[in-house]
């Protein structure tokens, strides 16, 4: 039986692999805040098309346990996806964000992606309320 995490490692890797090398300040040294934009950037795109990069939802949690792992070697225990959002919807990271000339957009994308996953509850709520206000009069809510 083939392990699921060892399929996935063979097809995200290399992916994973030039991220710190992207983020490479120096041959030993990785500039921590954009590795975290590049690995949640990574993820964000990968839950919003699967199928665009060969990938069923139900692999989703593998990746995620996967990068994870990368995330670990590179940014040291503990850390993690969530450590990555936890960082980028800070101070810090806004500042990191801006530093690293993201577009408005991009900035957005990854502060969604953080509520939903920092805080999920709230951002159901938030969702609602943001809903709630764009619907107009008469027209039976979404």
């Amino acid at each position: 039986m083939t392990d699921p995490l060892a399929a996935l490692d063979a097809r995200f890797g290399p992916a994973l692999r030039e991220l710190p090398r992207r983020a490479r300040i120096t041959d030993r040294l990785v500039d921590k805040d954009v590795y975290r934009i590049l690995v949640a950037t990574l993820w964000v795109n990968v839950v919003l098309d699967p199928d665009d990069v060969g990938l069923e939802e139900d692999e989703l949690e593998g990746l995620h346990d996967l990068i994870n792992r990368y995330i670990a070697d590179v940014l040291g225990a503990g850390e993690n996806l969530s450590s990555c959002f936890r960082y980028l919807n800070g101070k810090a990271g806004e500042q990191a964000m801006r530093a690293a000339q993201l577009t408005e957009q991009h900035r957005d994308l990854l502060l969604y992606f953080a509520s939903m996953i920092l805080d999920p509850e709230g951002h159901r709520r938030w969702m609602a309320e943001i809903s709630a206000q764009t619907e107009r009069p008469g027209r039976p809510g979404r």
